[in-house]
């Protein structure tokens, strides 16, 4: 009889684990409070003794008394397939029968006896006696998804079996010895004279041309998913409506075909007032969103309606190519789009009305009689929005293959976010796959001394199973589309994930479980399919098994200089850092490297009352400066020191910048990253996690006009010595 109690029993079911150590290997205990919340968060009862029993026992009566599990997935090295199979013992010796429709239609079958077949395991539930067994099938299959059903005397069911490849892609241009770098880029601090105050699509193409005359392989993006039109100034790019969509503000809008077809558009535009705003928005310091938002929707809204009227229906190419998207992009696209409209017509009645929870009860099911009434009434809304999501998707689709006949190495690497806002289209479309009260965070960290809670919805891990990972293989593909690489937010969360309870903070946080081995497979199979190079940013508190099976599935470590140092203290030299790895000096959560320099971080912390002790802000002011000492000495090691360097210089200037970037070249990893913002010695960081209003996240802007970019002489230096530390690159993929 074990003599765990009921609650840790249920906790251990549903993958919630009893403890974590920090990333200062302090242990720490989930409460009995936690453990409680997280899982009435599944959707289970665990209010007493009793109702956990009662939870416990029809889970396990659940996962017995079905024929299948939902989902299988398999390396494409095993041979024979093996698919696990409960039957009641009663059954053990009626024939069954199995039918294998592989992905390209093609179908196998045959028939067995259970009680010839491997036991697996027997167990009495409820009392009724089951036993799981090992069905062998020795159909050869390609990595692909697959379908399994078995039938038998009364029963019948189905399963997904998803056959996935050993290694996630990696292109010839990382063979032997050759590496490459790049630019890391948030697409919306790029200032340029033509943009209309924020970086869009046309600015990320000429990015692309002026990264390929420097030898760049590799373009980083801050991700580009679908946010909240209604709201402009909710611009984490984390924090997205729906990770399937592309943010409709980076949309050119002269460069939409109705533009240049459109005289209303054009002469609005080309009005005294409207230039006037395009100048002030283009000048501003930082983006600003709200009116960024309205002189572009002001506008999209005449060239729908020009499409609508001279191409929707009248048979032309245009009209031809946006009804090929809507299929292609199926129901997803009409709910998301139908989900931009509700939330538009809400706001505009009460400005407190954010998100599908607090809509009208009516609204809050896509399916109920009154989403499909609404959606019938404003069906020319719903389709702007689609028209809004063809148009972002034809340029993004444009700059990559620009990319591709540049001859960059990679390409375009786009950046999925961990998760999404509880109240965005996503959660709407299937709210019951997430846990809506519990959120995602992390727990406290040397930069992050309170923890975070990033108010993201987590997947409820068994429902998540259930729908044969559906949710994780949608967003996968909706991110490699366009993309020759992808970089996982959190690469951690494949195999467990920080909750915290809804009103709680992150000292209540405990971890929760995924399908780690399946969610990497999927990911291997995305991946090949795709041709899209994976990086895995694993920052932070890492399990040992989630670093050790990066390399071995494929997947590109992320190394950041700040955090790789020796046991002593030192900054590890280049040569110690692997080669399966993007290599960079920061991120777009730390600080930048002149900010860095300068403690300009710590200074923020101290005046937004970040740090939970003066003692330990006087510990980091101490510890930086011992950095900064050391990150000298490592520069001098390497011959890297600029000779007219001071002992400890106030300030991080072009020449010491760009002497840290060529240690960083001279790794052997075979990516290395690059942010503008250093380039240029920007002190300010683009977001300063633990803070929403209080400091401007995700609205910085880089100092210099993208059309400057080429001649200026700290990108020709940088450029200049990274070619010749790293060599030039190309092959892109096509797209």
């Amino acid at each position: 009889m074990s003599d765990r109690t009921p609650l840790d029993q249920t906790c251990q079911y549903f993958g919630i684990a009893h403890e974590y150590r920090d990333i200062r290997g302090r242990r720490h205990t989930a409460s009995l409070e936690t453990k409680r919340a997280l899982l009435a968060a599944m959707g289970v009862a665990a209010g007493s003794d009793a109702e956990l029993r009662a939870a416990l026992e029809a889970h396990d009566m659940e996962a017995w008394n079905r024929l299948l599990p939902p989902v299988r997935v398999v390396r494409e090295t095993q041979a024979p397939i093996e698919v696990v199979i409960t039957v009641p013992s009663p059954q053990i010796d009626k024939p069954m029968r199995w039918v294998l429709t592989a992905e390209n239609g093609e179908c196998l079958h045959g028939s067995f006896f259970p009680g010839i077949l491997d036991v697996i395991e027997r167990k009495e539930v409820a009392g009724v006696s089951f036993i799981r067994l090992l069905l062998h099938l020795s159909a050869r299959l390609v990595a692909g998804y697959h379908r399994v059903e078995i039938e038998g005397h009364r029963t019948a069911a189905s399963m997904a079996l998803i056959i996935a490849p050993e290694r996630c892609y990696q292109p010839a241009a990382l063979e032997g010895d050759k590496r490459v770098w790049g630019l890391a880029l948030q697409l919306y601090s790029v200032r340029s004279a033509r943009n209309w105050g924020i970086g869009d699509f046309t600015d990320l193409d000429r990015v692309i041309e002026v990264a390929d005359g420097f030898g760049a392989g590799i373009i980083g993006l801050n991700p580009l998913h679908a946010l909240f039109p209604h709201a402009p100034t909710h611009a984490s790019p984390y924090s997205p409506s729906s990770r399937l969509f592309l943010n409709i503000f980076y949309l050119d809008i002269e460069a939409v075909p109705d533009f240049l077809e459109c005289e209303a558009a054009q002469a609005c535009v080309s009005a005294p007032r409207f230039q006037a705003q395009l100048r002030a928005s283009r000048a501003a310091e930082l983006v600003e969103y709200q009116d960024v938002a309205t002189a572009k929707m002001k506008i999209l809204d005449r060239l729908y309606r020009h499409f609508r009227e001279h191409h929707r229906d009248a048979g032309s190419q245009r009209g031809t190519a946006f009804r090929t998207y809507r299929a292609e992009r199926g129901q997803a696209l009409r709910t998301h789009a139908l989900f931009d409209t509700l939330q538009e017509s809400f706001n505009r009645q009460d400005r407190k009305i954010w998100g599908w929870p607090v809509w009208p009860a009516a609204y809050r099911d896509p399916n109920s009689e009154a989403v499909l009434a609404f959606a019938d009434r404003n069906e020319a809304r719903v389709e702007f929005f689609e028209y809004l999501q063809w148009q972002a998707d034809v340029q993004l689709a444009i700059a990559s293959r620009r990319a591709c006949e540049r001859g960059l190495a990679i390409g375009i690497y786009q950046d999925l976010a961990l998760g999404v806002e509880r109240g965005g289209a996503e959660t709407w479309a299937n709210q019951r796959l997430y846990a809506l009260e519990a959120g995602i965070g992390a727990p406290p960290d040397d930069f992050n001394l309170k923890g975070q809670d990033w108010g993201l919805a987590p997947l409820s891990p068994g429902r998540l199973r259930a729908a044969a990972h559906a949710p994780f293989v949608a967003a996968l593909r909706a991110n490699t589309r366009h993309a020759g690489a992808l970089r996982l937010d959190h690469v951690m969360g494949l195999q467990r994930l920080f909750w915290i309870p809804a009103g709680g903070t992150p000292e209540d946080g405990a971890y929760v479980h995924y399908p780690f081995e399946e969610l990497l497979g999927i990911l291997a199979l995305e991946s090949q399919r795709h041709r899209c190079l994976v990086i895995g940013e694993d920052l932070g508190t890492v399990p040992d098994e989630v670093r050790a099976a990066l390399q071995p599935a494929g997947i590109l470590a992320y190394r950041v200089l700040y955090f790789e140092k020796s046991p002593e203290g030192g900054f590890k030299p280049p040569a110690e850092y692997p080669r399966q790895a993007a290599v960079a000096v920061n991120t777009h959560d730390l600080p930048s490297l002149s900010g860095y320099w300068r403690g300009r971080d710590l200074e923020l912390r101290r005046e937004l009352g970040l740090f939970p002790s003066e003692e330990l802000r006087e510990q980091q002011v101490t510890a930086r400066a011992e950095d900064r000492a050391r990150l000298l000495a490592a520069l001098d090691q390497e011959g890297l020191l600029p000779v007219e360097c001071s002992v400890q210089p106030p300030a991080m200037t072009p020449e010491l910048a760009c002497a840290v970037h060529i240690y960083l070249a001279r790794t052997p990893a075979v990516v290395m990253i690059v942010q503008p913002e250093d380039i240029l010695c920007q002190p300010e960081q683009a977001n300063l996690p633990g803070t929403i209003i209080e400091h401007p996240n995700w609205q910085r802007k880089l100092s210099l006009n993208l059309e400057d970019w080429a001649s200026d002489p700290r990108f020709q230096t940088f450029a200049a010595a990274l070619w010749k530390a790293r060599g030039p690159t190309h092959s892109a993929k096509p797209d």
